[in-house]
């Protein structure tokens, strides 16, 4: 049943240029934005593009009232073959600018596709390095993980680190899983039925949709007949750098959204989480 939703999917998407023979291409990463337009590192995107043929970048402007979109175009305008704006008359909320770009990718039959945090606070160079690691290890989906160890340049500020510790214990109860970091901004998954049923649906989340990403990713695969023997193949690799940049959107006033996207979780997601399979 999966696969054929998939494929009727891919079969009514649009077809543009790029992918009118129906091959899959490589890699697609989704850039969020909402008013970044202080912190967008254009050069470091086209560098990307540049550097990595097989590389292509979908831009989300999510309803920006700043000068994000000027921005945005500029930096497509280098490769407009590989790059692209979808742009969101109004603010919907990084969730939804993330699912937007995603499906934009499986329409056009990327081989891998993740996400990335318009500040570049993980480094393109760690993206390849989850690449080579999904590759290697055949996983579905990798997370990028920020574990401060000797030789890793992991710079987060204390309060952050903290309640982001805090949350790492609820989430690994809450899916069952034994998993470090869900909310590292870097994500790279394989293009498959699944993925599809993951975003196909608006997420119920906002602050921790990474966290329903993978609830859902888990389920969709238990529906299919997988086991939970390897965890589905989701893989954490451990960054070796990720520096924390100013502007973060996430601030203790959102501390009650949080605690409901985790009420939410539990009540919607954990008790298929813990069915036996």
């Amino acid at each position: 049943m999966l696969c054929c939703r998939y494929v009727l999917y891919l079969f009514n998407a649009p077809v543009g240029p790029q992918n009118s023979v129906g091959f899959m291409r490589k890699t697609a990463l989704v850039i969020p934005c909402f008013n970044e337009a202080g912190r967008l590192k254009g050069d470091k995107f086209v560098e990307a593009l540049a550097k990595n043929q097989s590389l292509d970048l979908i831009f989300v402007n999510d309803g920006s009232s700043d000068d994000t979109g000027r921005k945005l175009a500029g930096i497509c305008a280098n490769y407009p073959a590989r790059s692209s704006v979808i742009e969101l008359e109004a603010n919907s909320g990084k969730a939804e600018a993330v699912r937007r770009g995603v499906l934009k990718a499986i329409e056009e039959r990327f081989d891998y596709i993740g996400y990335l945090d318009a500040d570049l606070a993980t480094p393109f160079a760690e993206i390849e390095k989850i690449e080579a690691e999904l590759e290697r290890k055949n996983a579905e989906m990798v997370l990028g993980s920020r574990v401060k160890l000797l030789g890793k340049n992991i710079t987060r500020k204390l309060a952050r680190h903290l309640v982001g510790r805090a949350l790492a214990t609820f989430i690994s109860l809450a899916l069952n899983l034994p998993v470090y970091d869900t909310q590292c901004g870097a994500k790279l998954f394989r293009n498959s039925a699944v993925i599809f049923e993951v975003f196909k649906e608006p997420f119920l989340t906002g602050w921790l949709f990474d966290v329903e990403l993978i609830a859902r990713f888990i389920i969709a695969n238990q529906a299919s007949g997988k086991t939970k023997d390897n965890h589905f193949s989701i893989i954490e690799k451990p960054l070796d750098e990720w520096v924390d940049v100013q502007g973060s959107k996430v601030k203790l006033s959102h501390l009650p959204s949080i605690a409901k996207d985790m009420a939410t979780i539990i009540y919607k997601y954990t008790p298929a989480l813990y069915r036996k399979t």
